[in-house]
């Protein structure tokens, strides 16, 4: 017996359901505020890890120096938009709990 194949997500979804799922921050800010909280998380746990140092053997210079940061905060930033780990998720619920305890 073969598996059924399912139509693409866009058929399964109204048009305002994918948005949201392609993009869960465009809507909630407490979710945004989450994901940046672990993408800043993150960005200092790669910088410690030594992600973006000069390597002697490759030798990028003073420019690497100048903008790895940048590149350890975008990687840091898509690894949280891509769940991460979880630190974020975590963040949002109990920021949930906690506005809905306020209100």
């Amino acid at each position: 017996m073969s598996d059924p194949v399912l139509p693409p997500l866009s058929q399964q979804l109204p048009s305002a359901a994918l948005a949201k799922a392609s993009n869960p921050t465009a809507e909630d800010p407490l979710r945004k505020a989450a994901i940046d909280l672990e993408a800043s998380f993150l960005a200092e746990m790669l910088k410690a890890a030594g992600l973006g140092e000069s390597r002697d053997g490759f030798g990028g210079g003073a420019g690497e120096d100048q903008f790895s940061s940048f590149l350890v905060r975008a990687q840091a930033e898509q690894m949280a938009k891509a769940g991460g780990i979880g630190l974020a998720e975590s963040l949002y619920h109990a920021l949930k709990e906690t506005q809905n305890v306020q209100d």
